[in-house]
């Protein structure tokens, strides 16, 4: 059985709703397929700062601002940088910021609320896809359905599968892995954790390895652990993640000497932990243009973590692609040579930072060098805020 759609959009995250919700305010049609069996199949992770210029323009664009700032997490773009005795290095209340902070899952309700009914299709794997001769393209489903697109965008994140028919790239593990944990009730349940981490994004760090966590609205700590190891550790290594003690007993082994309040992050967490391997496509990744298909977010320019770009850029790209095409209805590969020249150097210049950043994070001397660069990012800010008052 096959449909057929002017618009087809792999993958219903928080850029391909962002590009939904903007292409329905300019009264354009898309249908958005997605694996999960529903909105609630899965956790959808943690916190979000939303950048001025990115995400936050998107959620402008989509209409959607006001609604986003009745949600943000007050007080969560607290930051603090820790060494692994855990003495504060650099504290910063997050007063007067331009970041706020949202439960990434409150953000994507938001988005999937912003649209009409039927919008997204769930329960849809795509398991290939293929270009047709007419130009058009199809998507195979796990179910054995298919469908035909006269424009098909993958938001369908690092292991797309929309990649291939316009990229041979794929993503590299970056010799990083995150262990994802959570401490629940943490300010009753675990005081020391809560105070060490703070209000906010706490980073601990050392040379090769370090924590990374904050606290969410309903007061727990989302912690990753990272950790420099090989490619199969996080996947085929020597810990058994769903043997929790076990686990515990041989992730502590890597924090020897680390302060007990830093370690407790990892004995005392509640429930499973869940290992994620750190993967990102090469800095600079392009395309030729290939009518009638593109990519946005982690399936255009996945990176790691460390330039807090990933969800923005997605959004920004949703943002950015829906507009093009609302602004040349007629020609869609005009629209798409419009978004795409404006979303290479925008993608590459985050990959270079977020690159940057990973290595600078658990260099020798680590929280230094962070300590450092946070310093000059403030000195920087002071000074563009100084030339505006004169």
């Amino acid at each position: 059985m096959s449909t057929h759609h002017p618009i087809a959009v792999v993958g219903a995250g928080l850029g391909g709703l962002t590009l939904a919700r903007v292409l329905h305010l300019n009264g354009i049609e898309s249908t958005v397929f997605d694996l999960d069996a529903s909105p609630t199949a899965r956790s959808q992770g943690g916190m979000l700062d939303m950048h001025e210029d990115s995400g936050q323009a998107a959620l402008r664009a989509a209409g959607l601002h006001d609604e986003f700032r009745a949600v943000i997490h007050r007080g969560g773009e607290a930051m603090r940088i820790l060494d692994q005795e855990a003495t504060v290095r650099m504290a910063d209340d997050g007063e007067g910021g331009t970041r706020p902070e949202v439960d990434r899952g409150v953000l994507r309700d938001l988005l999937l609320g912003s649209l009409p009914d039927g919008t997204v299709r769930w329960g849809a794997k795509v398991t290939g896809v293929r270009a047709l001769e007419d130009g058009r393209h199809e998507a195979m489903f796990a179910d054995g359905r298919t469908i035909t697109a006269d424009l098909l965008i993958g938001a369908d994140g690092a292991w797309s599968k929309v990649r291939p028919l316009v990229s041979d790239a794929t993503p590299a593990y970056l010799d990083l892995s995150f262990v994802e944990a959570h401490l629940l009730d943490a300010d009753t349940r675990h005081p020391e954790s809560a105070a060490v981490v703070g209000n906010g994004m706490m980073f601990a760090l050392a040379e090769g390895h370090g924590f990374l966590a904050h606290r969410t609205p309903a007061g727990s700590l989302h912690v990753y652990a990272a950790l420099r190891t090989p490619a199969d550790w996080a996947t085929s290594g020597p810990i058994d993640f769903k043997d929790i003690e076990a686990a515990k007993a041989s992730l502590l082994e890597h924090y020897e000497g680390w302060d007990t309040r830093l370690r407790a992050l990892i004995a005392e967490a509640d429930g499973e932990f869940v290992a994620r391997p750190v993967h990102a496509l090469p800095v600079g990744h392009r395309w030729d243009r290939v009518p009638g298909v593109t990519l946005l977010g982690d399936a255009a320019h996945v990176m790691s973590p460390f330039a807090g770009e990933g969800a923005n850029l997605a959004m920004l790209d949703g943002a950015e692609l829906a507009t093009a095409i609302a602004a040349h209805p007629d020609d869609i590969e005009k629209a798409l040579t419009v978004y795409e020249q404006a979303l290479f150097p925008r993608s590459e210049a985050a990959a270079a930072a977020s690159a940057e950043n990973l290595d600078l994070c658990f260099a020798p001397h680590a929280p230094q060098p962070l300590v450092d660069q946070m310093a000059f990012y403030r000195a920087a800010a002071e000074t563009a805020m100084a030339n505006v008052t004169d």
